[in-house]
């Protein structure tokens, strides 16, 4: 949650505004820590045979629970309008939430991927497509996360605004562009949304075509949840990054109407971002709902169980299609030296 230190006057706090803060961090926190707790328990407890994407699954739950342990500094932070934990903290709590954004979207991005290659390349993807090669793919997930928010703690500080004590984005001296800012603010945009979410696009155009070229249509539940899961993300975090985009051209451009309006919109945007590390377990539910009535409180076991059928059956389409592919290539071929005969 960003304000800027060139002002005495903090436009993060206004009373509507932290008041619309509290609301959504509450929701996010009596939602998502259940949930995610329910998710993460149900995987290591009640699932015997954890598929490729029930361990995508736990992983995604676990970035989602360790940045939501947050939410209740933040919600002090919006009634108090006041930093009291301290500097470590406060670099703390926005570095873990960077880790949790990254590898929230890292891990999203190989669930695409993964349905990608199982229709493209479904020979290899079935030969590849192991738990010890999938762990260690979420390993480097896991690493390039750390590594990407490194910037976030670095240009973090508390400071003294106004009265009050603050974890602001440091400001740098002079009245140019902060450079710092831009750098971090362009590379969590471009590699937290718009390359990631190009690369998922592409991944499910491509499967769509393929799927309506074999006159398939797949209505495995572990195939929409996914999907679900796309776009709840893509909705939560999208307010985040374009006030990202906004505070980027504010700074190029020293522009204190942009500067403001970013500063004003990001506590709500960033707290909207915590929803999407609650809604997960509520899409689990939907999908689930069927369970629900058979499996009672197991109900999720029995999904998760299931999530390897899904794209066993996609690999099977694309088996389909790549031996219809070869038929019609070996009738061509026979009918090409009949002609030259």
């Amino acid at each position: 949650m960003n304000s800027s230190a060139a002002n005495s006057t903090n436009p993060v706090f206004s009373s509507a505004s932290a008041n619309l803060g509290i609301a959504i961090l509450s929701l996010a926190f009596v939602i998502g820590f259940p949930g995610n707790a329910f998710v993460i328990w149900t995987i290591l407890t009640q699932v015997k045979k954890r598929t490729v994407t029930c361990i995508l699954i736990l992983h995604l739950a676990i970035a989602d629970i360790i940045v939501i342990l947050t939410a209740p500094i933040f919600l002090h932070l919006l009634s108090t309008h006041s930093w009291v934990y301290g500097n470590v903290v406060c670099k703390l709590c926005h570095y873990i939430g960077n880790v949790s954004m990254y590898a929230s979207i890292f891990l999203i991005t190989f669930m695409s991927m993964d349905r990608f290659f199982a229709v493209s390349r479904p020979f290899t993807s079935q030969k590849i497509r192991t738990k010890p090669i999938v762990r260690s793919i979420v390993l480097v997930i896991w690493i390039l996360a750390t590594l990407f928010s490194i910037p976030s703690p670095i240009n973090r500080s508390v400071e003294i605004i106004g009265n009050n004590k603050l974890c602001i984005t440091v400001q740098g001296e002079g009245k140019g562009p902060q450079r710092h800012l831009v750098v971090q603010y362009v590379l969590e945009t471009m590699m937290g949304f718009v390359i990631p979410f190009s690369m998922i696009l592409f991944c499910y155009i491509y499967i769509g075509l393929r799927l309506r070229r074999a006159k398939f249509q797949t209505k495995h539940k572990t195939n929409q949840l996914v999907i679900m899961i796309i776009i709840a993300f893509a909705l939560f975090w999208l307010p985040y990054f374009i006030v990202n985009i906004i505070q980027v051209f504010g700074e190029l451009l020293s522009s204190n109407k942009l500067k403001y309006a970013a500063q004003s919109a990001r506590p709500n945007t960033t707290a909207l971002a915590f929803l999407s590390s609650s809604v997960n377990p509520i899409l689990y539910a939907f999908a689930g709902g069927n369970f629900i009535r058979t499996a009672g409180i197991g109900f999720m076991a029995k999904l998760f169980e299931g999530s390897g059928s899904e794209a066993s059956s996609i690999r099977k389409v694309s088996q389909v299609l790549q031996q219809r592919s070869r038929k019609q290539s070996t009738e061509q071929g026979k009918l090409k030296e009949a002609v030259e005969e």
